[in-house]
């Protein structure tokens, strides 16, 4: 299966919640699995369940109207830890995009490494995204990583976003660190064959 990220045109949940904090995306004490599979469970653990494992009516991930590929958050998500497990839980959970006015960098660059686009945006295209959403739970988002550009069809807002050159091809390949050496092995050979 390819982890190629090119496009993404998808529905949206909304988290609209500031400082949203690593321990907050996924509790350290399910940090002791050694795998990436099943973190997705325990997202938002404490806040999605009650204490006797019943989901929290009120929490955003538990109404079936939001659902969805890309997932919205407040100014300043990922902040806290540098857990890499963060970015499992949210990409185990279905998640492609995360769509913030700001990062937190360790969990930016954790979210790249683990083909999870992080998508930083404007306070003011935030805001129409949000209220977008809340109007409409099935208000759709184009993602497009190729002209780095995140849009809301139904208004033609669109914005474009930032990225890093390397973790752009990296995505839009579906390549990891070591994958990337791999795809341009032959430049590295020429090269070393020129300092003979």
């Amino acid at each position: 299966m390819s982890k190629a990220l090119k496009t993404v045109t998808a529905t949206a949940v909304p988290l609209n919640l500031e400082n949203v904090d690593t321990d907050q995306i996924i509790p350290a004490r399910f940090l002791k699995a050694t795998s990436r599979d099943g973190f997705g469970d325990n997202l938002f653990r404490d806040w999605r369940y009650n204490s006797d494992n019943t989901p929290k009516k009120d929490f955003i991930l538990n109404n079936p109207a939001y659902h969805g590929k890309i997932l919205v958050g407040g100014k300043n998500f990922g902040c806290g830890s540098s857990r890499e497990h963060a970015a499992w839980a949210i990409k185990d959970a279905g998640f492609d995009v995360v769509v913030s006015s700001f990062f937190a960098d360790i969990f930016k660059n954790n979210a790249l490494n683990n083909f999870l686009l992080p998508v930083t945006v404007s306070d003011a295209f935030l805001e129409k995204v949000f209220a977008a959403i809340e109007k409409d739970p099935a208000t759709i988002i184009a993602v497009d990583l190729a002209t780095q550009t995140i849009s809301l069809p139904a208004t033609g807002d669109t914005e474009k976003f930032d990225i890093n050159n390397y973790k752009k091809t990296c995505l839009l390949n579906g390549y990891d660190d070591i994958d990337y050496l791999l795809s341009i092995r032959s430049e590295i050979e020429k090269f070393e064959h020129s300092l003979l």
